[in-house]
């Protein structure tokens, strides 16, 4: 069950990041063509005023299509309607007069020779990979030829459109911590057990709920440093421990610690004082963990090329055990698990990468300056370098996270 709130609290992160996109598109004038809960294929879909609202079968997140993202070119018609053009030559002639206009920069001309180059698509015998790419390319040349086409906007409406992704992503972090900090978060460790783990060596000695510790291997331990420290320093060696219970003295073991991660333990949670604060309060807390945490985040990156920030790269797979984990603990925890995460994802997104959000920003800056589009190619072939790091990434953070889950 805790991993199923902790997918679904990304899914959601992910969901209101395109809902950002989608909402300030249509404040500045661009029609999104889909929004979709979850990713296509669909599995429910309904239209309103141009828009395709559907449900998609891929469960994670959500989806928006804004038009024309990029200006239309002669050389994506060659490459889209290249298998369809090979099995139908009928529509030689129609995708000529689509080209030419593109070619000479008349795209009034090209817009009007699509609603025939459409008619013959739909007319058109052809094998269902290239009816479904011919449709592509049309339905493409349509947005990307429309007086809405996101390429066509002023350059503050795109930043807007793209920035608003990442916004919402850092209001919902700052939310999220506040809520945090105002429900009440967990403060200093203390010595009462508060939860321990099964099939643990604090669980084969009989170690419960409420216990107090004293004392680890006949040392007292005055606070919950203490227990930790004497715990860790064990290193798999027999262990005893001295607790308080129900005004009795009891003294349990010996056993020896287990290796978790990274560290020696017994398998309990210590429980902890909670500290809660007013509206003001909280949202000051909360600015101040957004910003500590954006320093630290943006300090990392640098340490990716030398090595030694590797170690600490998490994918999906590693965010959603740590939010699990939180969910067991306190919901508080959670909540605030989940706003950093949110904060990361905002400025993952912001790096000058194609296709992250930032490197949109990049090229939208680019183009404002040079007065005019850059072509679809330069955007693929920059998109390619993005992609390659982000799936390097990708692979490290899997492999740490193995590491970790697996105890190497």
């Amino acid at each position: 069950m805790n991993i199923l709130i902790s997918i679904l609290g990304l899914a959601v992160l992910i969901l209101l990041h395109e809902a950002g996109h989608f909402f300030v598109a249509r404040g500045v004038g661009m029609r999104p063509r889909r929004f979709y809960l979850g990713f296509p294929p669909a599995l429910a879909k309904v239209s309103r005023n141009g828009i395709e609202y559907g449900v998609g079968a891929i469960p994670l997140g959500g989806y928006v299509k804004i038009p024309g993202m990029h200006r239309p070119a002669a050389s994506d018609l060659d490459a889209q309607l290249a298998r369809a053009l090979a099995e139908e030559t009928s529509l030689f002639p129609k995708a000529a007069r689509v080209k030419r206009g593109l070619e000479a920069g008349d795209l009034d001309a090209a817009r009007d020779a699509l609603p025939e180059l459409q008619q013959a698509v739909e007319e058109a015998n052809l094998s269902p990979a290239a009816a479904k790419a011919a449709h592509r390319a049309v339905e493409e040349l349509q947005d990307g030829l429309s007086a809405d086409a996101y390429w066509r906007q002023r350059t503050w409406k795109r930043i807007a459109v793209i920035f608003a992704g990442p916004g919402v992503n850092i209001i919902v972090a700052v939310v999220l911590l506040s809520a945090g900090y105002m429900f009440g978060v967990p403060g200093n460790a203390d010595r009462t057990v508060r939860n321990v783990k099964p099939s643990t060596p604090a669980a084969s000695v009989g170690l419960q709920p409420g216990d107090r510790i004293i004392a680890v291997n006949a040392r007292a331990t005055p606070n919950f440093d203490a227990v930790s420290q004497v715990i860790r320093a064990s290193k798999g060696k027999p262990t005893t421990i001295t607790v308080q219970r129900d005004g009795r003295v009891l003294t349990l073991g010996p056993v020896r610690t287990q290796r978790i991660g990274d560290r020696w333990a017994l398998g309990f949670e210590p429980g902890w004082e909670e500290i809660k604060y007013g509206p003001i309060g909280a949202l000051r807390h909360s600015l101040g963990t957004t910003w500590s945490a954006t320093k630290v985040t943006l300090t990392f990156f640098p340490h990716l090329v030398t090595g030694s920030g590797r170690k600490e790269v998490s994918s999906p797979v590693g965010i959603v055990d740590v939010s699990s984990q939180a969910v067991s603990l306190t919901f508080t925890l959670f909540l605030q698990i989940m706003g950093l995460i949110s904060l990361s994802l905002a400025i993952l997104n912001l790096l000058p990468l194609l296709p992250l959000d930032g490197g949109h920003i990049l090229f939208s800056i680019i183009e404002g300056i040079r007065g005019r589009a850059v072509g679809r190619e330069i955007y693929e072939r920059v998109s390619a370098i993005g992609i390659a790091l982000f799936l390097v990434l990708t692979f490290i953070g899997l492999s740490n996270d193995i590491n970790r889950l697996g105890g190497g």
